[in-house]
């Protein structure tokens, strides 16, 4: 396979580099940040294979048919997997999806020639044919229970901050309470639940026992937020953060090691569920998806097929994505659609029928745990019992504008905030800057019924319709209810005036600590807190468009719904479209957002307004900046992602990007001529990845490709194996057995030659350089000119052109 020019590594290839000593030295952002190292991607192929792959590969050599070509090719990587150690990649690097795909081909290509040898052959292959869909069931059944934990794990901390249920400890407020009426529990009618200040002694109500509450909510916010961070600081910093911007990075082929490990996945778990509870202004919704996919990377392991394969390993991990996002909100089709639409790079139809199987498994996981002790597997049920009105397209499409601002707002802020953090000395005090947040965070939280209750349970009441039950100040109207089905449209009493500024108050007070809560040393997640701030605007609008509609019923707008009397504008549905919105701003979701809204609220009917807001949204926001939350942060990072929906519009050529330059001389090896001190010397003075093989130096015509990291190991295999190996002894990329009798014996390497690596010219256009890097997984590909070799382009030489050609740091991107 095919790595390739490392010029100024800070990284030596051939230097072992443990997980925790990356984990250290390069955490700055998101958890890995700043590599400095210079080149490319190219890491390495194959594993071993049996005798008949072998033989099938002879056969192939042996036809005259050229098209058997990158057969042959292939099949010598394949021989080479005697050799201990190849078939691995290293850190930060980049995989061949051609080589691991072709890989998986010849593994399929003998398993079924193989079938009717023998009964356990026959096994051995159904085996193999039902071991994805095994593989996947099991990360659903895992993903399942263990957003089942967190989901009552964070419910019963949560509520930790503010009482006690005496009787069990264990238990949650509303379990302890178990009362089907929410008023019972806001007017605090439970005798089994105790506050702080009722434990300490003193009665529910009155100044002192404010005091006392206000300080255990500070004192309980601080102590899981410390914890959260310390763990995620000693134990697995890659735990931190959403992991949405690190997971799209890994499925286009970037390997993180220790990403998906078992540490970061226990430590994400349990930071995730302290720092909700902290009551910081974040989400879980979006790390579960980086659980989700943890699961799936360590259940691989149990499939050689998969666990052995870095292409086939990512089939598992976006059908891993879709369960996270299934979970996360109850809404199985939504994960799948975000899966394809937001996170997977390859996604084939095998894929898609995975990832549904495995979202309606880990649902159906999460629907029997039932962790929002509801009947319904959704976050925010909710039933509008009115339809919509043509002209409400209008505040609607209002809302999707809105919401594209408040996203761009956001976005840009908190990507200043993490840039500062990242350059800055606060980088180096990550458990600090949780504390300080989260005790600014607890103290102007607490005052606001709106902002003290948890993030959920907020944007629940603001999509809740106003009913006979309602206590809460949103439903202060000024109407006499004498049908419960029939609610008439009334005035806004003090009651909605004094929620109305408290919700402004939430608006900005969550937007700001919003900006600065993502992308802390903690596990936070993004989807909750922008529902949120989209739900406060959507309910605020709602409530003024109501108003109005009451104050002019019988102007022509309103006067076929309204003029019966009856509520004919829904506040909650507002509120609805508007989470949509900054969502959509945020992220730049369009399908799948819509989706993850209706099956998150059972709210089908209102798909129209959800996709005009959501469409509105996305383009305010590629308006007014080019990248969502998670590109702008994969940018933020360094991190090697060719975006497949960023277009290449330049007029360059492979000459102009090509390495090295037309007058600078290119580090090749010859197939017969050199000798392993001279290829010893070369790998001394060079840091590339990989070399091309060209027949002499005189004539450059090229030969094959080979990798650093296979020649490093396959020298000291023949060192180890064959006697009398000396520095003057040829290397040789031939199957000539024509040697000199007196010499040294020599090396034979046509083992590890990749004979068939990607070529181009090098007047072919970089638009279409581009698209093969992204669409066939490319990690580099030589250039050449009348079949002479010129030079090679690899993926970073592609990234750092394209930031060079929109004015943007080349420098930054990261790589081994």
């Amino acid at each position: 396979m095919e790595k390739f020019p490392l010029k100024s590594s800070s990284i030596p290839l051939n230097t072992t580099t443990t997980y925790q000593t990356m984990n250290k030295k390069y955490s700055n952002g998101s958890g890995i940040s700043s590599v400095t190292s210079d080149d490319s991607d190219m890491i390495d192929i194959t594993t071993s294979t049996a005798a008949g792959d072998r033989n099938a590969a002879t056969r192939s050599q042996d036809d005259d048919d050229g098209n058997l070509q990158y057969s042959v090719g292939f099949s010598n990587m394949l021989e080479s997997g005697d050799i201990p150690g190849i078939g691995q990649y290293d850190d930060f690097h980049t995989i061949d999806w051609q080589r691991d795909i072709a890989r998986d081909r010849m593994r399929h290509r003998y398993i079924v020639k193989k079938k009717q040898d023998s009964i356990w052959t026959l096994l051995a292959g159904a085996h193999d044919a039902w071991s994805g869909w095994l593989c996947v069931l099991l990360v659903g059944l895992a993903t399942g229970a263990v957003a089942g934990v967190i989901d009552i794990g964070a419910t019963w901390m949560t509520d930790l901050k503010f009482g006690i249920c005496p009787q069990a400890f264990w238990l949650n407020q509303e379990h302890c309470c178990w009362s089907p009426s929410e008023a019972d529990l806001d007017s605090g009618n439970c005798s089994q639940w105790k506050t702080w200040a009722e434990i300490l002694g003193h009665s529910s109500k009155g100044a002192g026992a404010y005091i006392i509450s206000y300080l255990f909510y500070i004192v309980w916010a601080l102590l899981f937020a410390a914890l959260s961070a310390s763990l995620v600081r000693m134990f697995a910093p890659y735990a931190c953060g959403s992991g949405i911007p690190e997971i799209k990075t890994i499925l286009s082929g970037f390997i993180i090691r220790g990403y998906l490990g078992k540490w970061t996945l226990i430590i994400k778990c349990v930071g995730l569920i302290l720092s909700v509870s902290a009551g910081l202004s974040l989400g879980k919704e979006g790390p579960m998806v980086h659980i989700a996919c943890a699961i799936g990377n360590i259940l691989s392991y149990l499939f050689p097929k998969y666990g052995r394969n870095e292409a086939k390993k990512r089939e598992i991990l976006s059908a891993a994505a879709a369960a996270g996002v299934s979970v996360a909100f109850g809404a199985p089709i939504g994960g799948v659609l975000f899966s394809l639409e937001e996170v997977s790079y390859y996604f084939p139809l095998k894929t898609l029928w995975r990832s549904f199987f495995c979202a309606l498994i880990a649902a159906f996981i999460l629907r029997s745990i039932n962790p929002f002790g509801n009947e319904h597997s959704v976050l925010f049920f909710v039933e509008y019992n009115k339809p919509w009105i043509f002209f409400e397209l209008i505040p609607f499409i209002a809302l999707g504008i809105i919401g594209g601002v408040i996203a761009t707002i956001f976005i840009k802020a908190n990507l200043y905030w993490c840039r500062y953090r990242k350059y800055s000395k606060l980088g180096q005090y990550p458990v600090t800057e949780v504390l300080v947040v989260t005790v600014i965070t607890a103290v102007f939280a607490y005052p606001n019924p709106y902002t003290r209750m948890n993030t959920s349970q907020l944007i629940y009441l603001l999509f809740s319709q106003c009913g006979i039950s309602n206590s809460d100040d949103l439903c202060d109207y000024n109407r006499n209810f004498t049908d419960v089905n029939s609610i008439e449209i009334a005035a806004a009493g003090d009651g909605v005036y004094r929620a109305v500024w408290l919700l402004i108050l939430a608006l900005v007070f969550k937007l700001i600590m919003t900006i600065f809560t993502f992308g802390m040393k903690v596990p936070c997640g993004l989807f909750i807190p922008s529902l949120c701030l989209g739900a406060i605007v959507g309910r605020l609008v709602g409530i003024f468009v109501e108003q109005v509609a009451y104050t002019y019923q019988k102007n022509w707008i309103f006067s076929g719904e309204c003029s019966t009397g009856d509520d004919c504008i829904t506040p909650g549905l507002y509120a609805m479209v508007g989470a949509a919105a900054v969502l959509g701003g945020v992220t730049r979701m369009t399908v799948s957002l819509v989706v993850i809204m209706f099956e998150l609220t059972g709210g089908v009917r209102y798909i129209v307004p959800l996709m005009a807001a959501a469409m509105a949204s996305k383009w305010v926001g590629d308006a007014l900046g080019r990248q969502g939350i998670y590109d702008a942060h994969i940018a933020l990072n360094g991190y090697p992602f060719l975006d497949s929906k960023d277009e290449f519009a330049h007029t360059s050529l492979a000459a102009d990007v090509m390495q090295p330059k037309r007058n600078e001389t290119l580090s090749v090896i010859t197939q017969d001529s050199m000798t392993l001190d001279d290829i010893e010397q070369l790998l001394k003075e060079t840091e590339h990845n990989g070399y091309p093989i060209v027949v002499s130096r005189e004539s450059q015509y090229l030969v094959g490709f080979v990798l650093r990291r296979d020649l490093n190991l396959a020298i000291a295999n023949e060192k180890r194996m064959v006697d009398g190996i000396c520095g003057q002894s040829l290397v040789l990329f031939t199957s000539g057995h024509t040697i000199q009798a007196l010499g040294p014996p020599p090396l034979k390497l046509k083992r590890i030659l990749d004979m068939a690596p990607i070529t181009i010219t090098d007047q072919t256009p970089m638009e279409t350089i581009v698209d093969m890097f992204r669409k066939l997984g490319l990690r580099q590909t030589l250039v050449t000119h009348n079949g002479r070799l010129l030079g090679v382009i690899t993926k970073k030489d592609v990234l750092r052109h394209v930031k060079q050609m929109d004015n943007e740091d080349p420098s930054s991107v990261l790589f081994n």
